[in-house]
């Protein structure tokens, strides 16, 4: 059975590359003979063409051919996380794609597909709806608690632990499975043994080849987490790593645990270093104190002393797996997530340039020809665009986390729970905003991107909203969406697009970023349901732009052709 997991995460990848390779626009397809489509492969065919081919690529000519081979035990170690990831969403998720394969059908291979995308059986661009028969809904506990068990449950059998249990109950690293009549805490490294059994290996044969030594020193640390469960080390080793190849490989993000926002899921990157683009965008790192002493909240807030200078790694993208590849996909990250770490060591931000060109160009540019007034439609820029998402990474780091809540020492992710990742993403959007007006009047950022990024911001806001609401960056813009157009900082044209009010924006964006901090200083979780309840919906203006949006694909459907190729 363990094999047949592991083959798993294989198995998913080629048949992935099988669908994404001969994916392209339907008029450039042959007709198919005489036989209309059915109305469900219509409907699969119209949910899959929401996601635009694209082949992602890396130029690896300045490689030796020693890293060459490393970086593809790193595509293959990438792999491994795809099947663990699957595991993650659901625990029925195996079987069904199993079952999918046989069907050799157009629809089949169009369930199959979309089912790729998604990493299950639920479009996440539809509310996690179902698009296969007989399947449940999706869980909300994912596969991180035992199937069956409520949320009360677990919470009344949290309240009976020793301060020590309950936290390893709570961490990021742990499932809970049944025990008799009650619940046990399994560690990763138990539960996924086999899977991380093999990614370990691959890691340390790729430690084996690179002879850069901070490369080779995370991921000797990784390796050894993976089996020891316990990733500190490993984490503080990838924050200090300095080599041409970027790869960041494990669990992090905790999208997937809608109960408590706790549980991390699996997911890679394996990227290639842009030196010349981090370079430029270093600079920005120097700054974050002199924000952080100036966000729109009460000084006692603030962090007098951040920790420490944040490394901004501008990469292009070889491979993304796990949860780093289903649905939309991610165009920029900020980790690790372990409060520790980034109270000690301040967070990385890294950069997918590659994928951020590709949203742009695919996405965002024919979005801004439908949503924004044309005399607004030039001012939308990649530049604005790339470095707006940067800020919202490097905003991730700053604002409070480690918060007092009746005297009671805490963090905003433990107080916020299960709204913590939509308030911390609109938070993070906002903030970015308030942060490149702050550098454009300190004269750090050229003037010139004043002119563009309210409305390249704008264009984006509808481009996220298409993620869907119940979804935490969709949730975090539809939230601000709503906040700047009730305030009047957006408007709403008579022929239905939006424009920016230049004389309210800036108030608005400052007045949102102060209540969103202050917000998260407080752990005030009943006025983040409230702002969540009432500001994360879609509007009927908004709805009325989003249905003229209908042939503007959503987002890209990567082919990494250059990694198929390293492991060929």
């Amino acid at each position: 059975m363990m094999k047949r997991i592991i083959l798993l995460a294989v198995v998913v990848v080629i048949v992935a590359g099988m669908f994404a390779a001969c994916s392209r626009p339907e008029e450039q397809r042959p007709q198919e003979a005489a036989v209309a489509p059915s109305p469900e492969l219509t409907k699969l065919q119209t949910m899959i063409g929401r996601f635009a081919p694209v082949d992602v690529t890396a130029d690896l000519s300045g490689l030796p051919a020693n890293e060459q081979q490393a970086l593809a035990k790193l595509v293959q170690a990438g792999w491994v996380m795809d099947g663990l990831f699957l595991r993650q969403v659901w625990g029925g998720n195996q079987a069904v794609l199993m079952r999918l394969l046989t069907d050799r059908t157009a629809e089949g291979q169009a369930r199959v597909h979309h089912f790729l995308i998604n990493k299950g059986p639920w479009s996440r661009l539809d509310a996690n709806t179902a698009f296969i028969p007989g399947v449940p809904e999706k869980p909300a506990a994912a596969n991180f608690y035992p199937a069956g068990a409520t949320k009360a449950d677990v919470e009344a059998w949290l309240k009976t632990l020793s301060p020590a249990d309950h936290a390893r109950a709570t961490g990021f690293f742990t499932t809970i499975r049944r025990a008799g009549n009650g619940f046990t805490i399994v560690p990763y490294n138990v539960e996924y043994q086999g899977e991380l059994a093999r990614a370990a290996e691959l890691l340390r044969e790729a430690a084996n080849l690179t002879s850069q030594p901070t490369l080779k020193t995370f991921l000797t640390k990784r390796a050894d987490a993976f089996l020891s469960n316990d990733y500190y080390d490993s984490d503080v080793a990838w924050m200090e790593l300095d080599a041409s190849i970027e790869p960041t490989i494990g669990p992090y993000e905790v999208y997937e645990d809608e109960w408590f926002n706790a549980k991390a899921a699996f997911e890679a990157f394996i990227t290639i270093r842009d030196e010349a683009e981090s370079a430029k965008l270093a600079k920005l790192g120097g700054h974050l104190q002199d924000i952080e002493d100036h966000l729109p909240i009460d000084p006692k807030f603030r962090n007098p002393k951040l920790g420490g200078m944040a490394p901004i790694a501008v990469v292009n993208e070889l491979l993304a797996a796990g949860d780093g590849n289903r649905g939309v996909q991610t165009a920029a990250f900020n980790l690790p997530n372990d409060e520790r770490i980034v109270k000690e060591k301040g967070a990385k931000r890294v950069m997918l340039r590659n994928v951020q060109e590709a949203k742009f160009r695919v996405a965002l540019v024919p979005i801004s020809k439908v949503v924004l007034a044309p005399a607004d439609q030039s001012k939308v820029s990649f530049d604005a665009f790339f470095t707006h998402t940067v800020m919202h990474e490097l905003m991730h780091g700053l604002g409070p986390h480690q918060i007092t809540v009746a005297g009671r020492a805490t963090t905003v992710r433990q107080e916020l729970k299960e709204t913590y990742s939509a308030i911390e993403e609109a938070k993070a959007d906002i903030s970015g905003l308030f942060a490149l007006q702050y550098l454009v009047d300190k004269g750090v950022i050229d003037k010139a991107m004043e002119a563009q990024m309210y409305d390249t911001f704008l264009a984006s806001a509808f481009r996220a909203i298409r993620f869907g609401v119940t979804e935490a960056h969709g949730k975090g813009i539809a939230m601000q969406l709503n906040y700047l157009t009730d305030n009047g900082s957006f408007v709403a044209q008579k022929d239905g697009t939006f424009a920016i009010d230049p004389a309210k924006i800036k108030q608005g964006v400052q007045a949102l970023t102060g209540e969103l901090l202050t917000l998260e200083a407080q752990g005030d979780y009943a006025k983040a349901k409230e702002m969540l309840g009432r500001l994360a919906v879609v509007r009927p203006d908004v709805q009325k732009l989003l249905d003229r949006l209908g042939s503007v694909p959503v987002d890209i459907e990567p082919r990494f052709v250059t990694a198929e190729k390293l492991v060929k």
